[in-house]
């Protein structure tokens, strides 16, 4: 049931067909895509900013970590293959425009006013944002990591949907473009809880399609096989573990859920074992 009125709903339309006229237009020689369902367009400018986050977050990580500052931050037998790295690609580039479809479903449930977004920041007050916020992401990582846990769990869909992913299972085979290699029903169901906790929670309209987008950028750091060691963020040192032991760290942007419920392996373990 819409919670708000016509000309409310219309700022979201109007937001998105902003975006979708400064994305498209760039890429685009014509403006042949004008005559296409907003809904199209909305998706065919999601998978433009996919690519584009994917392959300049990761072309820029890989520049860094294995050319410019090369063996300063991993070892030289953890820096994966051309090849390994040419199959993350191009598992990730197939599965890219089913990823895109789901921030395009989000988008149009808010802008049909079937969802709990607003608008401005002011319609809430600062402290209400923040609170709600951190609700949102709390949420958010808990759905993230019962979602991943119970694909493992779950053995049909382990192995019919995310041992796509789990091929990376070595430093030597993981790298920023390992990020995004999934199956692409898996990576949609990763992302779900972005969506469900728009149903539960007040948020803000642009920090919610921002944060969906920011997947694209954390899911390529904690690839890196870089441990950060900053706490509580789930670096990937943490989730490099969960690649070499499936039972551990499925958490997301922090380690806690893994604390809370019992999966956590310190990578300082690791390394006293052995």
């Amino acid at each position: 049931m819409a919670v708000h009125g016509g000309d409310y709903l219309r700022r979201f339309v109007a937001e998105t067909e902003w975006y979708n006229e400064v994305v498209l237009n760039a890429v685009s020689p014509g403006d042949w895509w004008r005559g296409l369902p907003h809904p199209v367009q909305s998706w065919m400018r999601n998978c433009v900013g996919g690519y584009l986050l994917y392959f300049i977050s990761g072309f820029l990580w890989c520049f860094v970590i294995y050319y410019w500052k090369r063996h300063a931050y991993i070892p030289k037998d953890a820096i994966p293959t051309n090849e390994a790295m040419k199959k993350q690609i191009a598992v990730a580039s197939k599965a890219m425009p089913f990823y895109c479809a789901l921030p395009t479903l989000s988008e149009y449930m808010i802008e049909s006013g079937w969802t709990r977004c607003y608008f401005n920041i002011s319609e809430m007050g600062f402290s209400a944002y923040l609170c709600y916020m951190a609700m949102y992401l709390i949420f958010v990582e808990f759905g993230i990591y019962w979602m991943h846990r119970e694909l493992h769990d779950i053995k049909p869909l382990y192995k019919h949907l995310h041992a796509t992913h789990h091929i990376y299972n070595k430093e030597n085979t993981l790298s920023p473009f390992a990020g995004l290699a999934f199956h692409p029903l898996d990576g949609i169901l990763q992302a779900i809880p972005h969506v469900l906790a728009l149903f539960l929670l007040p948020t803000h309209f642009r920090t919610h399609i921002a944060l969906v987008f920011l997947e694209g950028v954390w899911t390529t750091n904690i690839h890196d096989c870089i441990h950060g060691k900053v706490w509580p963020v789930m670096g990937a040192g943490y989730h490099t573990i969960h690649h070499t032991t499936y039972r551990h760290n499925y958490g997301h942007y922090t380690v806690w859920m893994d604390w809370m419920f019992g999966t956590l392996r310190e990578p300082d373990d690791i390394l006293k074992k052995a």
